[in-house]
């Protein structure tokens, strides 16, 4: 009865559909085309390089240089990152070889910093906050003791929701050709 009453402790009060199953592998690309001719999913929009702001692993001051791969699968998005600089990071916490462990499930909350505190308080600790050079902030939770894998937060901005649209839009009607598409952060 114990330990029944520890999980409902430790229960986050909000429900918050899952936007995206994320993946961290060494070839972003390369795993994007896997997954299409797995499932069918896609198109896929590689962004190289992203650029973040900031960067603070586990509350201190890090680099983190990596690509993503971001397609449809069904009703949800799907991701595909690889770590393009050597060092710690939420990556590498999770896995260091990168074949393909599911990372993360990113989800949308109304305030990222109430969010944040509340997983904390709930016991689960802040591996990454990040911001993007265009000010969109996020943060990875780890829920690996409980689930295997990370929870990426982030507000709803106008640009992130028109960038889930424009991925979303791109696989409706699409004839299955252009698998892999650049992007650059921009672009969006």
């Amino acid at each position: 009865m114990a330990q029944m009453k520890e999980q409902t402790r430790s229960v986050v009060p909000r429900h918050h559909p899952v936007r995206q199953i994320a993946y961290f592998v060494d070839d972003a690309a390369g795993s994007a085309q896997d997954h299409h001719l797995l499932f069918g999913s896609g198109p896929y929009f590689v962004v190289e390089n992203i650029e973040l702001a900031v960067c603070l692993h586990r509350g201190q001051p890090s680099t983190l240089d990596h690509t993503s791969a971001y397609g449809q699968w069904g009703g949800v998005m799907v991701e595909f990152c690889q770590q393009n600089n050597p060092g710690p990071s939420v990556f590498h916490d999770h896995r260091s070889s990168g074949k393909g462990d599911i990372h993360h499930v990113a989800i949308m909350v109304e305030n990222l910093r109430t969010a944040i505190s509340e997983y904390e308080a709930a016991g689960y600790e802040t591996a990454l906050y990040a911001e993007l050079v265009s000010g969109q902030a996020y943060a990875m939770i780890d829920c690996t003791q409980a689930l295997g894998h990370f929870i990426e937060i982030y507000e709803p901005s106008e640009a992130l929701v028109g960038f889930y649209s424009l991925v979303r839009s791109a696989s409706e009607g699409w004839d299955g050709n252009a698998v892999i598409r650049s992007l650059s952060m921009v672009d969006n």
